[in-house]
């Protein structure tokens, strides 16, 4: 059989398979991409899911499945080019569908792979960012504000970041940027981002903040072994490390993992208890701390301690990229304080553009529907958002009779009192 026949008549196997591919970089980078899809299906959505109280285990992970199905098919068809492509604006690529043959097969805009490998790798990055987003949401936010909330916010926040630091159009990236992995792309971005949307709909129900036990430690921990992050102590080594992964040498790995470990701890358990202005924003899963702190964190450190060769290997430019630490040694201190400016530079970009972003986005999306769920929808959990519970243990397996399917008033403080009245009655 002529296997030229068996394939379409744009795509002949010297297409398939063309002379520049390195095929096992595209093995690796497509099997890399894999995992990173694995941490947040099924990794984050069990961790979600068995960290939150039982009557929130269904939605706190249906809202990562929906954040991940709906990324996708906003990226294929204007999410990757917006963040890619050839730039329309100082912060925006021309938008255009990703999924036609002829470009799919084309050679990326770095290394020897071809655009489809690509796609699919910056895909899982993209949705993971908001998947973190919904940690700090968990357990009182509207899903139908949630399912608006994730393609306003990819199109109009991520995509404007990934540009300016990823794409090789952009102007951080210009200036020499280190974000080897997405410390600002995707920790920085999530950290602000789902700090400001929580602040946007408003804290859990009061019960709920004082007490907030898992409801399934083991399958928390299962996902928490999938992405090598778990109750806030592994993930910290893991986000401060992003930007300055292959780039630094392994003393100064060891030396980050201590201060994000060490920093992290004081910021959650002594500043962040003490501070009545950030006590105020109800952050479920302590997002600000373990990825918007140890992003500015990570960024910082790289600054100090990446290496020229190393970061050759990447970026292709011999002492271009030269961390504090060995501008001083190299006698280059010049070079070593202008990318620990970059990286500052690129810490407050994220920040500014992240808080503008979000706060727009959640008072549109509150013009159509409202941000926070009913109080008394809140009280019951996932069987009011979604008619579902996670567990059917017997004897608990009929749905309550007063359960409301309806989302209302975000004034959370009014509806609070009033079901305390009712109680109290």
């Amino acid at each position: 059989m002529n296997i030229s026949t068996t394939l379409p008549p744009n795509l002949l196997p010297d297409d398939a398979s063309p002379d520049w591919m390195n095929k096992g970089d595209n093995a690796w980078q497509l099997t890399a991409a894999t995992l990173i899809g694995m941490q947040s299906i099924p990794g984050l959505m069990i961790l979600y899911g068995g960290a939150v109280k039982k009557k929130w285990a269904v939605n706190s992970a249906i809202m990562v499945l929906y954040a991940f199905a709906a990324v996708l098919v906003c990226w294929v068809i204007f999410g990757y080019q917006l963040s890619f492509g050839d730039r329309l604006v100082p912060f925006w690529g021309k938008p255009d569908i990703a999924l036609d043959q002829k470009y799919l097969f084309k050679k990326a805009c770095l290394g020897m792979l071809p655009n489809a490998t690509m796609v699919y790798f910056k895909f899982v990055f993209a949705a993971i960012t908001l998947i973190l987003i919904a940690g700090a949401l968990l357990g009182r936010m509207n899903f139908k504000a949630w399912m608006l909330f994730v393609p306003l916010w990819l199109t109009f926040s991520y995509t404007y970041g990934v540009f300016s630091i990823w794409s090789l159009n952009g102007f951080l990236s210009k200036m020499g940027i280190i974000d080897y992995s997405g410390e600002y792309v995707i920790h920085l971005s999530s950290g602000v981002a789902g700090f400001t949307a929580a602040y946007g709909v408003g804290p859990r129900l009061n019960k709920d903040r004082e007490r907030f036990p898992p409801n399934n430690i083991l399958v928390m921990l299962t996902g928490a072994g999938l992405l090598w992050m778990a109750v806030q102590g592994m993930i910290t080594g893991l986000v401060c490390i992003t930007p300055a992964a292959g780039v630094v040498q392994g003393w100064a790995a060891i030396i980050m993992g201590l201060f994000s470990g060490s920093i992290t701890w004081f910021t959650m358990m002594v500043v962040h208890k003490n501070s009545k202005l950030l006590q105020k924003v109800d952050d479920t899963m302590a997002i600000l701390h373990t990825h918007a702190i140890v992003g500015m964190l990570g960024g910082i450190l790289t600054g100090i301690f990446a290496e020229s060769r190393l970061c050759k290997l990447f970026y292709g430019a011999y002492n271009e990229y030269v961390g504090l630490f060995y501008g001083l040694h190299m006698n280059r201190s010049k070079s070593g304080f202008r990318q620990m400016g970059i990286q500052i530079i690129g810490i407050l970009f994220v920040i500014v553009l992240n808080v503008i972003t979000t706060s727009l986005i959640c008072l549109f999306v509150r013009l159509f529907i409202p941000l926070r769920m009913f109080a008394e929808d809140m009280e019951i959990g996932d069987e009011a958002a979604h008619g579902e519970v996670a567990y059917a243990i017997w004897g608990q397996v009929e749905k309550l009779e007063n359960s409301s399917s309806k989302y209302g008033s975000s004034n959370y403080d009014d509806i609070e009192a009033s079901v305390s009245k009712k109680k109290g009655s």
